[in-house]
């Protein structure tokens, strides 16, 4: 293991109820895997210190994961993305990362070469971020800094990271080339499962 890989945790958010898809969104097929494990196959490409935040249908999720990976089971997945990465990042801080990769579980094509491009411009050039670029705004995936974790453990509502990144002095933002979609919904779904990562 690099010493990259030993400063570097990448969190997975993955604790809500899929409400929008109708079934368990962490367990539908994708390439062969689940969608959360394909997120965690392309993080641990990545870093070999991977966690997972569950919450909703958490025991369920646990029965069907075939990773080797960290489960973190937040109580209050109810109260939105925020909780979710308060309380993934407490977790963290006693084991004194130099930063956190902070990921969803539903953004399949954002994969290892993307995250990546992430990891190496953090610690190329010591950015405090490096965030995903969107049209409106800048969010995750992104490496916050370990100066950072205090304001990620704060966050109680559902508005995720981005007053934090937008905040952010020292940062760097990555285009994702539309790879960022969020599968939502069946029909999203329907559409993008037999889509190539090159061809979206």
């Amino acid at each position: 293991m690099s010493s990259q890989q030993k400063e570097l945790a990448i969190l997975i958010l993955a604790a809500g109820a899929s409400t929008r898809m109708g079934e368990i969104k962490q367990l539908i097929p994708w390439k062969g895997n689940t969608m959360l494990g394909h997120t965690i196959m392309q993080a641990k490409q990545v870093s070999n210190a991977v966690f997972v935040v569950l919450g909703a249908n958490a025991e369920v999720i646990k029965e069907k994961l075939n990773q080797n990976v960290t489960i973190f089971k937040n109580t209050n997945w109810k109260d939105g993305m925020g909780s979710s990465i308060a309380f993934g990042v407490s977790q963290l801080k006693r084991h004194s990362y130099k930063a956190i990769l902070i990921m969803l579980a539903d953004q399949p094509f954002l994969t290892a070469d993307y995250l990546m491009k992430l990891k190496e411009q953090f610690f190329s050039f010591e950015y405090d971020v490096v965030a995903t670029s969107y049209p409106k705004k800048n969010g995750v995936p992104a490496i916050f800094n370990k100066t950072y974790f205090s304001q990620l453990e704060q966050l109680n509502k559902d508005f995720g990271a981005q007053h934090i990144i937008k905040a952010a002095n020292n940062i760097m933002t990555i285009d994702p080339k539309d790879r960022a979609i969020d599968i939502d919904t069946i029909e999203v779904y329907e559409q993008l499962k037999t889509k190539s990562d090159d061809k979206i």
